[in-house]
């Protein structure tokens, strides 16, 4: 559904998560202006004209293919936003990301490997197919401005392993990103445009530039913090990973647990990826 658009995510953009996911020693030597600031973006698929791991097409809906080499796999429960990408020509006769709409947003699966001798955040990230989850259900966005539709939305994330239902993250507002609205917008303009190839990070410029200028960007923002449960235990073979984005004007926690535990989901106010690993 989303091949011919290029992938990234934020990394850093829920307070807590890269310390209890074991990767804040991966960016002690990335300059940030404040404390809550995200660390990078990273690209987890490029659609074309790349000789790159990157190029295979990550996303699922309904399963996940675990990596032969690790079995430390974690569900990241996130938001994705479908972005517009718009271009202008840079002072240095290049082409520079000018702006970033956010037309729809889904749940969002950032699944990755605890790696800690990756050189790039993308290492952990794209295994092959399978590798990552988004949701069918993509809801529109009306404004991504204090006040619109995003802010109702909260995000939740279960782990099924034989028979039982945990609760992986912690239920979170979409507001609880550090960065966020128009704020988040500049600042992935900004690192898209300006971001070096150094430490764990990449120049995401010059990939833009090689992949010929994707019109459309699927940008997962940042994964929530997790449950005691959910830092501690893995995603192994017949599992079930559940990722819901749901409106907290109309369910509560307790609803969207019980909808979990049923596997009977109502079609309002929800974004719903579970995914089946094989």
């Amino acid at each position: 559904m989303f091949k011919s658009c290029i992938g990234f995510g934020v990394a850093g953009n829920f307070a807590g998560h890269l310390e209890q996911a074991g990767e804040a020693a991966d960016f002690l030597k990335v300059e940030v202006k404040e404390a809550v600031q995200p660390k990078a973006i990273f690209p987890f698929y490029l659609s074309s004209n790349v000789d790159s791991f990157l190029t295979v097409y990550p996303l699922s809906s309904t399963n996940i293919t675990p990596p032969n080499d690790a079995d430390n796999l974690q569900i990241e429960p996130e938001v994705a936003l479908i972005c517009d990408i718009e271009y202008t020509p840079s002072s240095d006769g290049n082409i520079e990301v000018a702006a970033l709409t956010p037309r729809q947003f889904a749940a969002y699966n950032d699944c990755s490997i605890r790696k800690p001798n990756a050189n790039k955040i993308s290492e952990k990230k794209n295994w092959g197919a399978n590798s990552k989850g988004i949701s069918n259900t993509l809801i529109d966005i009306d404004t991504f401005e204090q006040g619109g539709i995003l802010d109702r939305y909260r995000i939740a994330s279960f782990h099924q392993h034989n028979g039982q239902l945990h609760t992986y993250g912690e239920d979170s507002p979409v507001i609880g990103y550090s960065y966020f609205h128009q704020k988040l917008l500049d600042w992935v303009i900004e690192r898209m445009n300006c971001q070096q190839d150094v430490g764990p990070t990449e120049n995401i410029k010059a990939l833009l530039n090689i992949t010929d200028h994707p019109k459309q960007a699927i940008i997962s923002i940042g994964a929530t913090r997790y449950t005691p449960y959910g830092e501690t235990h893995f995603l192994q073979s017949g599992d079930t990973s559940i990722v819901v984005v749901y409106d907290g004007t109309l369910y509560n926690h307790d609803d969207i647990v019980s909808m979990a535990e049923n596997n009977d989901w109502q079609s309002d106010g929800l974004s719903v990826l579970v995914q089946t690993v094989d």
